[in-house]
């Protein structure tokens, strides 16, 4: 019973076994060999998008920073939800990688920007002139990082009140599948049908070893990104490994039964923590990711009895009364 994150999660055996096929023989690097060339246009096809630019990169990390850094000039703010990754658990990697971008941390329930405070937020920026950093990029996560979901009219929402500043939009999808088939709509319709400019495509935390994709939907920036890749050492050069893959990923839509099965699973653990006498949930669950709380016995049985969850936040513990609620956080 491990439900502490997806990172955790073993490689599907159609991935394994697509890497091992990858292994045979020779292939040119850097990306110039045929998988990754299939890989590239595969995404295309499922994003409709035939003209859009298709990197890869190893971590979400990356594919997040480098993304922002082709977004956002130093001297300006990179507008996003205060409970986002890239504020709470990359490290400064975005403020590093984009030469000192200023993190503009926004509000909304459930760590969803709302739409009032990015007006708001906005409007104020850039107001001292030459003294304060100018408006830059927005960045949304999708599945947020309380487990919560936009629907397209959130989505556009937000991006209409960027583009009356001219500002492009990120969209951190990690978690991408999941959102995806919460929602049942089409990749294009979550992305650049809702004005979407530039997509961190996750695969790492739904059932791959560890590449994510970078979609840039307007390939106007695409050779400053590489250059970025590879002065950011993010350039594989047995690249073949990471097409690998992606390319199992995607075929035969792989990728959204993963994330129906994790959804589904979080949805059953829900409907049981739901039920318990004292049992609550602290977030919309929408997806793979339940903020849950009850009493610590019960955390003292679930654990005695081979569960593995976090405690949100950390530092709670075991220890004390039995009637005090504790908070977790389980993955699917």
């Amino acid at each position: 019973m491990f439900f502490a994150s997806d990172n955790a999660g073993p490689v599907h055996p159609r991935v394994m076994e697509s890497l091992i096929a990858a292994n045979q023989g020779h292939a040119a690097p850097y990306g110039d060999d045929e998988i990754t060339t299939r890989v590239r246009d595969r995404i295309r096809e499922i994003f409709e998008a035939p003209e859009a630019a298709v990197y890869l990169v190893g971590t979400g990390t990356a594919a997040n920073s480098l993304a922002l850094a082709l977004l956002a000039k130093p001297w300006e703010a990179i507008f996003c939800h205060r409970e986002s990754h890239i504020q709470e658990d990359e490290c400064g990697a975005p403020e590093f990688m984009t030469g000192g971008s200023k993190l503009s941390l926004l509000d909304g329930p459930s760590a969803r920007i709302s739409p009032e405070s990015l007006a708001t937020t906005l409007q104020e920026t850039a107001e001292k002139g030459v003294h304060g950093v100018q408006r830059g990029p927005l960045s949304i996560t999708q599945v947020t990082e309380l487990g919560t979901v936009y629907t397209l009219d959130e989505i556009r929402t937000l991006t209409t009140l960027a583009r009356q500043y001219d500002l492009p939009v990120h969209m951190d999808g990690a978690r991408f599948a999941n959102a995806l088939v919460a929602l049942g709509c089409t990749p294009a319709e979550m992305t650049w049908k809702s004005g979407i400019d530039i997509l961190s495509f996750g695969g790492t935390k739904n059932g791959l070893m560890g590449v994510e994709a970078v979609v840039i939907f307007d390939p106007a920036n695409a050779w400053e990104f590489e250059l970025r890749r590879k002065r950011a050492a993010h350039l594989f050069s047995k690249h073949r490994y990471l097409a690998a893959q992606m390319e199992a990923y995607l075929e035969g839509d792989l990728w959204l039964d993963l994330a129906r099965k994790a959804n589904d699973a979080a949805a059953r653990l829900e409907k049981g923590i739901s039920a318990l006498p004292d049992g609550a949930i602290n977030h919309p669950r929408h997806a793979n990711m339940l903020f849950a709380s009850w009493p610590r016995n019960g955390h003292r049985v679930a654990i005695d009895a081979g569960a593995q969850y976090y405690f949100w936040p950390f530092e709670q513990s075991l220890d004390g009364p039995d009637d005090e609620t504790l908070q977790a956080t389980e993955k699917s």
